[in-house]
């Protein structure tokens, strides 16, 4: 029997190696009592995946059976706590997931960020670290999903004189939806690593060459807005006042979303059955090749995602004929190995932004509301970490229900900000309000300064949300 008929009947993958040496063992055993039995042997196979503790003295069945009794006893595993800040804005779900993520056995430290919202596995906002595995659900579909802002050589009021060149820099740097694609090929050093590491990255290599550049669908955005410096940055390399800003949201695309769903089904089908309740939390141990694999895939979409801000910022400034003069950027799916209390642990970000002290990350709002450029304080208590936005307060489905478009784009309009193109989910009722958000993480970053909205492009054309 092949490893694919084994799994059929119900044997783990984790027991597919007992299960053949068992299978092994009966055959010779029935050849030396003259007879080989086919589909009978099969049935025998099922029984005892059914009921293991009946075949712990069959000489053939006995280590697969051991191996089942175990799968199937009770462990008890002591969940770990974590800190939530924001709690009174933060719905139930995220918290039933934070608290079944706390479960997974190798789960060392845990919080919950102001954002957070309900998501796969991990919820939205959730942070969590683990020694020695990663969980590919707790990283994210849009792996590397980050931030990118750049200063520009514009002074504010071009935004207003010359409002139509900023509208067709947007439209012309960059595109929008699932599976689309610059119509030539974009450059970039990103495409010139190793995208052997692992079989994914190699099949999906041409794909992620033809989405470079990509901005793909759901709360990605590319926009520009004025930043506002209140004071003298040493590090920004700005003085106090306003700018001209461009700010953009995305991630890996389609081969980001391809590792995640291959690597979570490996860890899904290695998980055993006193584990079964943790479903999208299943983990891949760092000293399995599986883990090891995906661990290079993450960071290879980490690279491609920053080449992507970098091709988005380089077209759209060019074709506005600007410079850019400064800039901040960060990941916010991602999983870092990183030193706490003097242990090394992996810490996933889900919708978080690192915030080590000192640290810079951008933290934005709604197409209408305000994004902060902000300083990490480096919070033990957060694993060094802070929200990634204002987090939403609504679903798709209910804000298609609720909002019309056409309607909040002239709202827009009359607040003096433009939106090219967007959906009814993405509008800024459907998120909670960042100015509150902020004040509830005062201990985990200090503002820098502030970019507000004017330009705004999304995806505006119905594709699924890939966010």
């Amino acid at each position: 029997m092949n490893s694919r008929q084994l799994l059929k009947i119900g044997v783990p993958e984790y027991c597919l190696k007992t299960a053949k040496t068992a299978i092994q063992m009966k055959v010779a055993e029935e050849k030396a009592n003259g007879k080989v039995r086919g589909k009978e042997l099969k049935e025998l196979v099922q029984k005892v995946v059914e009921h293991p503790e009946e075949y712990l003295d069959d000489a053939a069945f006995r280590q697969l059976a051991l191996e089942l009794v175990d799968d199937n006893s009770e462990e008890a595993v002591e969940p770990i706590t974590y800190q939530i800040w924001g709690k009174e804005g933060i719905d139930e779900g995220a918290f039933s997931q934070m608290d079944l993520a706390c479960h997974v056995p190798s789960a060392w430290g845990a919080a919950l960020m102001p954002d957070a919202h309900i998501g796969y596995g991990l919820p939205i906002g959730g942070v969590l670290a683990l020694e020695d595995a990663v969980i590919p659900y707790a990283v994210g579909v849009d792996i590397a999903c980050r931030m990118k802002l750049s200063v520009l050589d514009i002074s504010v009021s071009k935004l207003n004189q010359k409002h139509h060149q900023f509208v067709d820099a947007l439209n012309r740097g960059t595109v929008f939806g699932v599976g689309q694609a610059h119509e030539k090929r974009q450059r970039h050093a990103v495409m010139d690593e190793d995208w052997s590491v692992t079989k994914i990255t190699r099949q999906n290599k041409d794909k992620a060459w033809k989405q470079l550049g990509s901005s793909g669908s759901g709360n990605h955005f590319v926009e520009f807005g004025v930043l506002t410096i209140a004071q003298d940055d040493q590090e920004l390399g700005l003085d106090a006042g306003e700018y001209v800003a461009l700010l953009s949201h995305s991630g890996s695309r389609g081969t980001g979303a391809s590792v995640c769903s291959t690597y979570s089904g490996i860890a899904q089908a290695r998980l055993r059955k006193r584990h079964h309740q943790l479903g999208r939390l299943a983990w891949l141990e760092m000293d399995s090749e599986a883990g090891q694999e995906y661990w290079a895939a993450m960071n290879l979409m980490g690279d491609y995602a920053a080449a992507n801000h970098a091709v988005i910022h380089q077209n759209v400034s060019e074709i506005l004929g600007s410079k850019v003069i400064s800039g901040v950027e960060n990941h916010h799916n991602f999983a870092w190995k990183e030193e706490h209390d003097g242990k090394e642990v992996y810490v996933h970000r889900k919708g978080a932004t690192p915030a080590a002290a000192g640290e810079l990350g951008v933290i934005p709002g709604s197409m209408a509301d305000p994004a902060f450029v902000v300083r990490g304080k480096g919070n033990p208590a957060s694993l060094n970490s802070a929200s990634h936005g204002a987090g939403r307060c609504m679903s798709r489905n209910k804000a298609k229900d609720k909002y019309r478009w056409n309607a909040v784009k002239n709202d827009l309009a009359k607040r003096g900000i433009t939106v090219i193109s967007a959906g009814a989910d993405e509008v800024p009722g459907v998120y909670k309000n960042i100015n509150e958000v902020m004040a509830e993480q005062q201990d985990l970053v200090e503002i820098v300064a502030r970019f507000n909205p004017k330009v705004v492009k999304m995806c505006g054309d119905g594709s699924r949300a890939e966010d």
